[in-house]
């Protein structure tokens, strides 16, 4: 028995149907992403360039460099923002002079700062997904208290540990040294959480709004019993 030929609009219809089964939370990254994802690993870079002062007989850097890593998980979020973080990292690391001073190639990585440096990742990791769980609210206090987590404990966790490592300084000693960059950490905090909150009130959507794990937790355990 002969079957009819298949139109032009059936193939059509069929070549677009997925090849494969759907691999559902899976983002692709698009080319708005790429760009948004360049342009804040050039303002990190542009915020190297008024220089740092450097403390402490070791010469660590205090820069505003940390603030373009807050301003990338706070308005990008932590896929986006870490990725921004992890281009300027690989850009250093090509040799490229963009950390303040005009320092770069991998004999940073080898220096007292590095674990600093390598904090950044973490660190926007940590205010990106809080801020996706803050919006589309985003009230003060508690993005004050999530930015503060990511971009002051969590870099200071992986930078104070490094820091004793590489300069044989006891872990304690690293510590309180690392007080001097807690005022200037602070004042970056307060200004990253009002420029996020400007530009996620005036461009709402850059982040996608998620729920805290425990509230979808308790929406679950809720749904179970009912």
């Amino acid at each position: 028995m002969s079957t009819a030929p298949s139109t032009g609009s059936e193939r059509d219809t069929a070549s677009e149907q997925p090849s494969g089964p759907a691999r559902p939370g899976r983002r692709r990254t698009t080319a708005r992403d790429l760009a948004q994802i360049a342009v804040f690993a050039a303002l990190i870079a542009a915020l190297g360039v008024p220089g740092a002062i450097p403390l402490g007989p070791e010469g660590v850097p205090i820069t505003l460099q940390t603030l373009g890593v807050m301003l990338a998980g706070a308005i990008l979020g932590a896929r986006k923002g870490s990725l921004a973080v992890l281009l300027f990292i690989a850009l250093v690391a090509a040799g490229l002079p963009l950390l303040s001073g005009g320092r770069g190639g991998l004999g940073v990585f080898v220096g007292p700062s590095v674990g600093y440096l390598l904090g950044w990742l973490l660190g926007a990791a940590v205010i990106g997904w809080a801020t996706a769980r803050l919006l589309p609210r985003y009230r003060l206090v508690p993005a004050l208290l999530w930015t503060a987590l990511g971009g002051i404990v969590a870099v200071y966790a992986v930078g104070i540990p490094v820091f004793a490592l590489v300069t044989a300084t006891p872990i304690g000693l690293a510590a309180a040294g690392a007080a001097v960059f807690l005022v200037g950490d602070a004042i970056k905090v307060v200004a990253t959480v009002l420029v996020a909150k400007g530009v996620h009130r005036a461009w709402p959507g850059l982040i996608e709004p998620k729920p805290w794990p425990w509230t979808r937790a308790a929406a679950a355990s809720a749904d179970g019993t009912a």
